[in-house]
């Protein structure tokens, strides 16, 4: 594919009041206007390039919304405080009461618990389906259905959804498709292969420093105008408002995530591949064994590799904790949510992250007690990591035998 989502990013120069090569940041939650008819016009967006209230906007996130549509060609983008706010604004944009949505069952805890018992409360519903079935997805949509949504590759399981496919069936029946691309920025470009709506949550890789919470949404010009609306735009009106100084430091820390991501695939495919030569059941979109292996290869930007995230099963919800534990003692990483950090986080997300899912329905999805979500680092030595994390599998008696040799 010629999409090449890092030198969009690259290409974009600006300059700071003063010159700097940095952007100045706007702090200022409101500005001022030298005629009354000009804070008129603003107020009723007909202002170009004027700032009122940092709740419409200011310039330090209009910077970061910019970058990152460039990032995924799209028209423009609008950045919110957290990646909750971004998915939640999206939906009460898109759907009014009485209206349906139809979901893939493997998704970001906090987004299923507000399509299972947030949205219900304004009656809006939610059927949840295998995203890998195309026939699954399209037997679910109603003449109610509006929106199509689903993460490009899921939360925990790392399903991989058929985004074309998707996108033929959303255009048949007249849906928005609304992709959460959080788990793979710039290997998978999802506007590119037909996504309406594209989801981050900043918090993750594109951030990557696991200092700060936030979110994007990258759209159409008049979708994020909808959202922008200072009457009735979700984006506006539900104040899910990101503060400029933390805008302008994700925008910095856009700027590596280039390196970063190629550094986090190396290290996850490397791993992986060790890992499922010891007989562990891994799940890694990198693996021929993952069964959307092909179809992520046909989709990605080959450059940035499968991703950062894995998954091993280990038997038990009580081996998973124990190794965690002893890796996090030996400082392999930190058993902590989320992702994206420079060192490994390690959890069980049947019992974290997604723990917004009725046991029940782990099950039938295939989220067992055993599975540890890995979000893998930058190590520079991943060979010494696996020697490490191996010798604490052998200790736990999870693998059998002692490594003789590291290739």
């Amino acid at each position: 594919m010629s999409n090449k989502p890092a030198n969009n990013i690259q290409d974009l120069q600006y300059f700071g009041e003063f010159g700097g090569v940095n952007p100045s940041i706007s702090d200022s939650s409101t500005y001022t206007f030298l005629s009354a008819k000009t804070m008129f016009d603003t107020f009723e967006g007909n202002a170009d390039g004027c700032y009122l209230y940092s709740r419409h906007s200011s310039p330090s996130n209009l910077y970061l919304g910019e970058a990152l549509a460039a990032m995924e060609n799209t028209e423009t983008a609008n950045v919110t405080a957290s990646g909750m706010g971004a998915i939640t604004s999206v939906i009460m944009q898109l759907c009014n009461a009485g209206d349906h949505i139809v979901s893939s069952r493997t998704i970001y805890g906090g987004t299923y618990a507000f399509f299972k018992n947030f949205t219900p409360k304004f009656n809006i519903e939610t059927t949840f389906v295998d995203i890998t079935k195309l026939d699954a997805v399209e037997a679910a949509i109603t003449k109610n259905t509006k929106v199509l949504y689903c993460e490009s590759v899921s939360n925990p399981l790392l399903e991989v959804a058929d985004i074309k496919g998707l996108s033929k069936i959303a255009k048949k029946y007249g849906l928005k498709l609304v992709v959460d691309n959080t788990f793979s920025p710039l290997s998978i470009s999802p506007a590119v292969l037909g996504a309406d709506v594209v989801i981050h949550s900043l918090t993750k890789f594109i951030n990557g420093s696991s200092d700060t919470v936030g979110g994007v949404v990258c759209g159409t010009q008049e979708f994020i105008n909808d959202l922008r609306d200072v009457n009735d735009g979700a984006g506006m009106l539900l104040g899910s408002t990101m503060d400029s100084l933390r805008a302008s430091s994700i925008l910095k820390n856009l700027r590596t995530l280039h390196i970063r991501i190629q550094q986090h695939s190396k290290n996850g495919l490397y791993l992986a591949e060790k890992f499922e030569k010891d007989g562990l059941k891994t799940v890694y979109p990198g693996l021929e064994s993952h069964p959307s292996h092909e179809l992520f290869k046909s989709m990605m930007n080959t450059e940035y590799g499968f991703g950062g995230m894995l998954t091993i099963d280990v038997g038990s919800l009580e081996k998973a904790n124990e190794l965690m534990e002893l890796m996090q003692h030996k400082n392999l990483g930190y058993l902590a949510v989320s992702l994206g950090f420079y060192k490994t986080l390690f959890s069980a997300p049947g019992t974290s992250t997604s723990s917004e899912i009725p046991e029940e329905e782990q099950k039938d999805m295939g989220l067992s007690d055993g599975l540890i979500r890995f979000s893998i680092g930058l190590d520079a030595d991943i060979k010494r990591t696996y020697k490490m994390m191996h010798d604490c599998m052998v200790q736990l008696g999870i693998l059998d035998k002692k490594l003789l040799e590291v290739s």
